[in-house]
């Protein structure tokens, strides 16, 4: 803390933020509950048998709905900020929760591709609508004294959210079905709602006689003004490798672990671990005596919340770009090993190594741009942070799609099996669904299902995708490592 915080003292420090920073912060945390609870699942959803209700996508088509349409979501604040500016935060806030909970609603009523396309675009149009808002929102209601404690608060709600949304979702959906999902994630929009209309007060804010048409247009110039600055440019460039490895955490490895990794081994040890209670391993376990996908893979958030006040202390004095570089390699090192086996042990082993790998880069890269950035341009600079989360989630598509779908989906590669033995089965469908085709190649091949997993797993090693996600952040390290030595020095050198 600093002096003044020191003297604010902890209950200072929370009777110093206004209503609007604990409304914006509730809000996150809902709006967080409601995305990550239907995120965290959505690629299993799309790719999953229709006899259990999900829409029975092959990976491609998954690849093209989630990295399009998120794509899209992180363009639109250069947009849906200006608009924001303009016509206040409260009915931009209104506005943002209409699309947002009609749209988690209809995702769960539309089964055909373009239809879920169209409802997920709308419900990241309601998403990008909210994003700026918030964070805008926290800032407007800190000052010098507490900004840093306030947006400490304001990204644990962050967290909290992005953790309890998938818990739940999990549960839910193996209790009552895929639609529960979409339902929990519009009620937690409704909350959001009932709290902008009968609690939220406008924070003051600075107006202009600027049109919305002008106010974009701005928004645009000052993007291109900061990206003119080619040291931040290449840096975001570099970046993108970064956050492409990244989105394989959320976006492959929950069909991943449905695919291959038997999860019944952890859901015995919850059941004989001593120290853990019944009620506790009985919340964590599947229907079949396992964990779903999304509980092992939240474990991420999960380490984060635990773990990023250690790291952030272990790393506060390291230079920015040896702490991006450093936390790139551990995170290769646990994406690798997440994918490396079908032991769901190393996998839970691996999401430690990377989570502690993200919280060492993730924070410095934001830190970094904020010191290249030239006086009174801290803000402009800041803006282009979503930059290559955007161009990130365009290109995962290819991974999470293109290969994934050839190399290591399951379907696929039984269709391999059986092809070798002139083994001929109908097409996947919602009248001949993934679960029949997988249990039927399974007894053509004289195997039980889990020995035709097995099967597969030796024959077409499809957790070799490792080899090129890994590849990619090995690619990212040594654009750091150009960047350091050459950009970065010779922009040191010109300053001294």
């Amino acid at each position: 803390m600093s002096e003044e915080q020191k003297d604010l003292g902890f209950i200072g420090l929370l009777k110093s933020f206004p209503r609007p920073f604990w409304v914006a912060s509730a809000m996150e945390l809902f709006e967080r509950w409601a995305w990550y609870g239907l995120f965290a699942v959505l690629a299993l959803y799309l790719t999953g048998s229709t006899d259990e209700g999900a829409l029975g996508f092959n990976h491609i088509q998954k690849g093209e709905i989630m990295s399009y349409v998120t794509f899209i979501l992180y363009l639109l604040p250069i947009i849906t900020g200006a608009i924001a500016d303009k016509i206040g935060y409260r009915l931009s806030l209104i506005i943002a929760y209409a699309i947002l909970g009609t749209g988690y609603y209809f995702m769960g009523e539309v089964t055909s591709y373009t239809a879920v396309f169209l409802v997920f675009l709308w419900v990241a149009v309601g998403a990008a609508m909210f994003k700026p808002i918030a964070s805008a929102i926290v800032t407007k209601s800190t000052d010098k004294r507490n900004s840093s404690f306030g947006f400490g608060v304001f990204y644990m709600m962050v967290n909290v959210g992005g953790f309890f949304g998938p818990l739940f979702s999990a549960k839910l959906r193996d209790a009552f079905g895929w639609k529960i999902v979409f339902l929990m994630a519009a009620s937690s929009i409704a909350v959001n709602m009932i709290l902008v209309l009968f609690v939220f007060r406008e924070p003051n804010r600075e107006k202009s006689n600027e049109s919305i048409g002008q106010s974009i247009s701005r928004s645009f110039k000052n993007i291109l003004e900061a990206l003119s600055d080619m040291k931040l440019t290449l840096l975001l460039l570099i970046m993108i490798g970064f956050w492409l490895m990244f989105n394989q955490l959320f976006y492959t490895l929950p069909t991943f672990i449905e695919d291959w990794v038997n999860t019944k081994p952890l859901g015995e040890f919850l059941d004989n671990a001593a120290f853990i209670p019944q009620w506790f391993a009985d919340f964590f376990k599947n229907k079949e005596g396992g964990v779903n996908p999304e509980m092992i893979v939240n474990l991420d958030a999960f380490f984060i919340v635990v773990l990023q006040m250690i790291i952030s202390t272990i790393i506060l004095k390291w230079k920015p770009i040896s702490a991006m570089m450093s936390g790139i390699l551990i995170a290769i090192i646990g994406i690798a090993l997440s994918f490396y086996t079908n032991n769901v042990f190393y996998t839970i082993f691996g999401i430690l190594i990377f989570a502690i790998g993200e919280m060492t880069s993730n924070p410095k890269f934001s830190d970094y741009i904020a010191k290249i950035s030239p006086k009174g341009k801290e803000a402009l600079y800041m803006g282009t942070y979503f930059l290559p989360i955007a161009f990130a989630n365009l290109l995962t598509k290819w991974i999470t799609g293109d290969l994934y779908e050839s190399k290591a989906d399951i379907t696929h590669l039984a269709r391999k099996a059986l092809e070798v033995k002139n083994i001929q089965l109908p097409e996947i469908s919602k009248a001949y669904p993934k679960n029949t085709f997988l249990n039927e190649a399974a007894a053509k091949m004289e195997m039980s299902r889990e020995q035709f997993t097995e099967f597969l797993w030796n024959t077409y090693n499809p957790a070799s995708i490792w080899y090129v996600i890994a590849g990619i952040g090995l690619i990212t390290i040594i654009g750091l490592v150009v960047y350091d030595r050459v950009i970065a020095a010779k922009a040191k050198k010109e300053l001294s």
